[in-house]
């Protein structure tokens, strides 16, 4: 079980530092500025850093055939070819990059995240089959604070505050700091023997304490205003440093509570002249269950794609938190237009509230299991994307509150909807094809990503003046938010049709039960 225990703090690692796509909006106002180009074209570069989730199904086919480490060191490689270049590029080290080649570069830097998220889907799901919501919500969780953990790199790392020399640091870390953690948890890539224990819920509890700790932490020190002059910049990074290894203690108190237990088991063995190591073991083990994993069906991604759930599924996602994904994306250019100079604490703020929303399913889990389930994974989501309806109202209001309050609302929902979203898949679909079926699932990403970024790009150059190329002012996206709020409003009813044909599928405790492949 410890090292049960260990695969999931690997996976929070892991994703703690594989949102790269998500550090878009700290650098992209440099980038515009280097490349002289449109609003228009800055959008599409957003979009790269999903485009590359359109074939990110061919990371599911790998893990299907090659080791996990190597699933996992092949996208941390796509990442440091990705971002490594377009970083020599900014330090004039390498030929002018034509803004095509940049595109591409981009593109294959989020395909890199594809396999890196698949390892650690794949770890938590086979390692928790009984559990996989609370784990795989508690891992995919940290993702949501990488913007965050980079911020505060870039924070310590950059000698200014020049927007040219962040820019810089942002894409070294993205292109390194991914492989470095990759290279010293790919030997726990791998899937351990599972099974069922009364010690695994306190696992959870103490995992649950230290996350809740940590989000605490991100969204205090996320607000410059509040913590300016109080803790500076290397102090902020060495707290989160030391929070993410505190979920260490999980895995070494069950070693410790493992070895204990054995030593004790010999001494009584001895004593009764019981049947030495053999017996132990047979008493140390006897305290797990191994159960099959429940699951709707085992389904192939070309019967997936034939099925109406499937489809509702995909608009659901796209009106939710694909949405909820493109604004993060614009978050630079909209606080830009409203003259809020905050953007670094906006972005910082987003990533620590969706943190909380990835966290808040596996919560909630937890303490309601299945069996004490009120509405299905597609209720569940429907009920998110309700706040997120009137947030993007919301922001039709120009107060920088209401952006930093829009901004939190929907970064906690988005969160919330992307951490459910992979129990959906796996209950719907089934976890033996679960890696090719949940990346076709989100390849509407960059999809919406495109449709949703350039419709509000094109709005925005209408709105700027003719001889500029910046637009300042409320109307430069009042359009974009009334659009986004009634999409959203579209993706909730959606929700709704589609919890009302797997709501007895999805809530009843007894349903068919299938081996983790």
């Amino acid at each position: 079980m410890a090292i049960e225990w260990l695969t999931l703090v690997a996976a929070i690692w892991l994703q703690s530092i594989n949102g790269t796509n998500s550090n878009f909006p700290a650098y992209s106002s440099e980038l515009k500025r280097i490349l002289s180009t449109s609003q228009l074209n800055l959008n599409n570069l957003a979009s790269a850093n999903d485009a590359g989730k359109l074939f990110g199904w061919i990371s599911g086919v790998a893990a299907d055939h090659l080791p996990l480490w190597l699933v996992l060191l092949i996208g941390s490689l796509l990442g440091l070819l990705g971002y490594g270049l377009q970083f020599l590029f900014l330090t004039s080290q390498s030929p002018s990059l034509s803004y095509p080649l940049i595109f591409l570069l981009t593109a294959l830097a989020g395909n890199g995240i594809c396999w890196i998220n698949t390892v650690c889907y794949l770890i938590t799901i086979r390692n928790f089959p009984l559990d996989r919501q609370i784990a795989v919500g508690l891992s995919t969780s940290y993702i949501g604070l990488s913007a965050k953990l980079y911020t505060d790199i870039v924070d310590v790392m950059a000698d200014s505050d020049s927007p040219s020399d962040r820019a810089k640091a942002f894409l070294l870390l993205n292109s390194a700091l991914p492989l470095l953690v990759c290279l010293a948890v790919a030997p726990l890539a791998r899937g351990a023997v599972v099974g069922k224990s009364k010690r695994l819920s306190r696992g959870f509890f103490a995992m649950f304490v230290i996350s809740m700790v940590t989000g605490v932490f991100a969204v205090v020190t996320s607000l410059k205003a509040v913590v300016a002059g109080v803790l500076p910049s290397y102090a902020i990074l060495a707290g989160m440093v030391v929070i993410l290894l505190l979920p260490l203690v999980v895995p070494a108190g069950e070693k410790v509570t493992e070895t204990v237990r054995r030593r004790c088991l010999i001494a009584v063995h001895h004593h009764d002249g019981g049947g030495g190591v053999a017996g132990v073991e047979k008493d140390v083990e006897s305290d797990v269950n191994v159960e099959g994993v429940g699951v709707v069906d085992e389904i192939g991604p070309l019967v997936m794609v034939r099925r109406l759930e499937f489809w509702l599924y995909f608009f659901v996602y796209l009106f939710g938190a694909t949405l909820g994904l493109v604004f993060v994306n614009n978050l630079a250019q909209i606080a830009e237009s409203r003259g809020c100079s905050g953007t670094s604490s906006l972005v910082s703020l987003s990533a620590a509230f969706s943190f909380f929303g990835r966290l808040l399913p596996s919560f909630l889990d937890y303490f309601f299991p299945r069996s004490k389930r009120l509405v299905s994974r597609a209720g569940a989501m429907g009920v998110m994307m309700g706040p997120m309806c009137g947030a993007f109202f919301l922001l039709l209001n120009g107060e920088d509150a209401s952006l930093y309050v829009g901004t939190g609302i929907i970064g906690i929902c988005t969160g919330s909807i992307t951490s459910i979203s992979i129990s959906t898949t796996a209950e719907l679909f089934g976890t033996k094809n679960f890696g090719v079926n949940h990346n076709i699932l989100v390849s509407n990403i960059p999809i919406g990503s495109f449709l949703f970024g350039d419709f509000a790009a094109l709005l925005y150059n209408k709105a700027r003046y003719h001889n500029s190329s910046l637009c300042m002012g409320q109307n430069c996206y009042h359009t974009t938010f009334i659009l986004w709020g009634s999409l959203c409003c579209l993706g909730t009813f959606l929700a709704f049709i589609l919890h009302l044909r797997t709501k007895n599928l999805l809530c009843s405790p007894k349903i068919t039960t299938q081996s983790v492949a």
